[in-house]
C-alpha cells in the first residue's frame, strides 16, 4: 500500500534521478514539468488539452486565488480540483514570490506580510498560518510554506536575516499542518540568496523540520544564467535524498536539464504559455518565431517530431496567419504545443535516466538551444512582444 508522500527512486544517472511521488490524487513520475495555472486555469487551454498532452500535475497560485475568487468560495465548491475540473494532482505556491514582486506595496514583519491587493488596493495580511489555511481550503495535493524571496543583489546581512525568518515561518507552517493531514503534503523552501554558505545554512535548518519535500526558491530573480547555475549545482545535490526536490519558477529547456543534472525532480514555469502568446514556440529543432514572413507559405507542421494536436493538424502557415490576424485560437494552439514540448522534454529525461543516457540527452539540447542563443528564437533575435488580441 502507498500513501501520499511516499517517494521512490527507481534509477539514477549521475545526480539525475527517476522517481515516483505519491499524492492524494495520483502518482507523479519524475522528473516532471508542471504547467502553471495561476488563476486555477492554465492560460488558453482546457483540462482536456492538458490531459491529451499527458500533464501529470498543474500549479495554482495561493495569492491570486485568495484575492479572486477567494479560497473560502473555492472550498464551498468542493476544492480546487472540483472547481477547475482537474482530477490529477495540484500544487499551490504560498504567494511568497508574488509578495516579493510587490515590494512597493507590502510590509514584512516577524508575524507575516501585510500587502495591498493589486486588484483594488485593499489591505490584506499573510501569516504562515493564514497561508496554510488558504491552501487547505483550496485542497491542493502539495502546499508550500510561506517564505521571503530575496532578489538578486540583496546584501549578505539582509539575506541572512531573511533566511532565518523564512525558517521560523516554515516551522509555524509545519505546526499549522500536521504531516499527512488531509493527505496534503507540505514542502519547505530553501533560501539564502546567492551566498553558498547561507544556502547551506538554510537547508540545514529546514532539513530538521519533517517536510514531505524541499524546494529551491529565490532563483530566476534577476541574476545571470551562470549565477543561477552556480547556486543550483551547489545546493541541489545536497538536498535530502529521500524526498522530492523542486526548483521553483525556473524553466527554459536548458534550465530544466541543468536542474535534473543537479538532482532536481520537479519544475514549473510560465514560459511555455507566455511565450506561446507572444508567438515564440519551442521545437525539437530550436525556437521558432511564428510571426516571421518565412512561414507565410510553409505547409509543414510546426515540429515534425511532435505528436501534439497542433502539430498533427495545422501548418506553420496557418499558425502564422492566426497570430498575425490576432485570432484567439492562436493562443490555444501555440500553448498546446509549447506545453506538450516541455512535458515531452521531461518524459525524454525520465527515459534517458533509466537507460543511463541522460548526459547525451542534455548535450543534444545544448547543441540545439546553445547558450549563446538561449533566449533568441530560431531565425532572429527575440523582440519585445507587442500587445496581442486586445
Amino acid at each position: 500500500m502507498t500513501a501520499p508522500g511516499d517517494f521512490t527512486i527507481h534509477a539514477r544517472d549521475g545526480q539525475a534521478r527517476r522517481a515516483t511521488l505519491v499524492t492524494a490524487h495520483g502518482e507523479i513520475q519524475t522528473p516532471v514539468f508542471m504547467p502553471v495555472g495561476t488563476q486555477g486555469s492554465v492560460k488558453a487551454v482546457g483540462p482536456d488539452d492538458l490531459e491529451n498532452a499527458h500533464a501529470q500535475i498543474i500549479l495554482g497560485n495561493t495569492y491570486h486565488l485568495y484575492l479572486r475568487p477567494g479560497d473560502e468560495l473555492v472550498a464551498r465548491r468542493g476544492g480546487l480540483h472540483r472547481f477547475a475540473n482537474w482530477k490529477k494532482p495540484i500544487l499551490t505556491d504560498s504567494g511568497g514570490f508574488q509578495v516579493f514582486s510587490l515590494a512597493t506595496i507590502r510590509t514584512i514583519s516577524e508575524k507575516g506580510v501585510e500587502f495591498r491587493s493589486y486588484l483594488d488596493g485593499s489591505k490584506h495580511f499573510f501569516s504562515p498560518e493564514k497561508v496554510v489555511s488558504i491552501q487547505q481550503n483550496l485542497g491542493s495535493d502539495i502546499m508550500m510554506v510561506l517564505d521571503e524571496c530575496v532578489g538578486y543583489g540583496a546584501d549578505r546581512e539582509y539575506t541572512a536575516r531573511s533566511l532565518e525568518r523564512t525558517t521560523r515561518w516554515a516551522r509555524r507552517c509545519r505546526e499549522a499542518h500536521a504531516p499527512g493531514q488531509n493527505g496534503q503534503l507540505l514542502f519547505g523552501i530553501v533560501q539564502g540568496g546567492f551566498f553558498e554558505d547561507l544556502r547551506d545554512e538554510s537547508l540545514a535548518q529546514l532539513a530538521e523540520i519533517p517536510f514531505e519535500g524541499y524546494a529551491i526558491g529565490g532563483l530566476s530573480v534577476g541574476e545571470s544564467t551562470e549565477e543561477m547555475y552556480r547556486i543550483l549545482n551547489h545546493i541541489g545535490p545536497k538536498m535530502p535524498d529521500d524526498k522530492p526536490r523542486y526548483l521553483m519558477g525556473v524553466g527554459t529547456p536548458l534550465d530544466i536539464l541543468e536542474g535534473i543534472a543537479a538532482g532536481v525532480d520537479m519544475f514549473d514555469c510560465v514560459l511555455p504559455t507566455r511565450n506561446a502568446r507572444n508567438g515564440t514556440l519551442f521545437t525539437s529543432e530550436g525556437k521558432v518565431n511564428i510571426k516571421r514572413a518565412e512561414f507565410r507559405e510553409d505547409d509543414a507542421p510546426l515540429d515534425p517530431a511532435c505528436d501534439c494536436y497542433t502539430c498533427r493538424n495545422f501548418s506553420r502557415a496557418y499558425l502564422r496567419h492566426l497570430y498575425t490576424a490576432r485570432e484567439i485560437l492562436s493562443y490555444r494552439l501555440n500553448s498546446i504545443h509549447n506545453i506538450a514540448f516541455f512535458l515531452d522534454l521531461a518524459r525524454q529525461a525520465r527515459e534517458a535516466i533509466e537507460k543511463g543516457r541522460f548526459q547525451q540527452l542534455k548535450a543534444r539540447y545544448q547543441d540545439i538551444y546553445g547558450r549563446d542563443g538561449r533566449d533568441a528564437p530560431k531565425g532572429g533575435a527575440q523582440h519585445k512582444p507587442k500587445k496581442r488580441f486586445g
